[in-house]
């Protein structure tokens, strides 16, 4: 699923060799699981080594995954992945947030019961997924990315697609935590209902609280691992 989403938005949107175009994919989707951790160096020495190319590719690889935000490049300093400060976090769920409000009232206003069909099968796969962290991450992508589809405005689309990439690791950190995924089943499937009775002001109130809860979390997990490292 990772590799196909990153493919998806990096390569399709940039003219690169295959090879380039697969090296961003494999080490992209290692970021978007957690393989690589936040700040970890990514030496192109031995990338290079393990796909059997010289450095080139690997630093055009590295550039493209820079341009998605999950890759930094510091000037005369190794590539890294990226790590996010906890002001950067808050503005990319602040504007995901309120566009995600946006959507669900347009679904709330205007879905159809073939719209609402779909949105149960997405929130089925996210309750069969509900004890696998990893699953229910790509699960709850699928049920926004269906959002989105549904509520027919195509520049949210656009906007929340291209923030994809960089929310997707924060995604999976923050339903990591203990009791997170219960609380997320938990909106999404009174989102559902709120979506069945068309009722705008609470479906925006739910997606407006699910953020907020995210949020919040992650804020716990970045505090906590700044203090433990000063402790160190």
């Amino acid at each position: 699923m990772a590799e196909a989403i990153i493919r998806r938005i990096v390569v399709e949107h940039h003219d690169r060799p295959s090879l380039v175009a697969t090296i961003a994919v494999k080490v992209g989707a290692e970021i978007i699981e957690g393989l690589r951790e936040p700040g970890s160096d990514l030496n192109s020495v031995d990338l290079a080594r393990r796909f059997k190319t010289s450095r080139t590719p690997i630093r055009e690889a590295l550039m493209l995954l820079e341009r998605q935000g999950l890759v930094t490049i510091p000037p005369r300093r190794r590539p890294a992945v990226f790590w996010f400060e906890l002001d950067e976090i808050t503005e990319i769920y602040q504007v995901r947030g309120r566009l995600l409000e946006l959507v669900a009232a347009q679904i709330a206003t205007n879905c159809t019961e073939s719209d609402l069909e779909k949105l149960r099968l997405a929130l089925s796969a996210m309750v069969q997924a509900q004890h696998d962290v990893r699953g229910f991450v790509w699960s709850n992508a699928a049920f926004h990315d269906c959002m989105t589809t549904i509520g027919g405005n195509r520049l949210a689309k656009q906007i929340i697609n291209s923030l994809l990439l960089r929310t997707l690791p924060l995604r999976r950190l923050s339903l990591s935590q203990p009791g997170r995924v219960s609380k997320s089943l938990d909106d999404h499937v009174r989102l559902l209902r709120a979506f069945e009775e068309h009722d705008v002001t609470l479906a925006t109130a739910l997606v407006r609280s699910n953020h907020r809860s995210a949020l919040e979390t992650l804020e716990g997990v970045i505090r906590a691992s700044t203090s433990d490292k000063r402790g160190n």
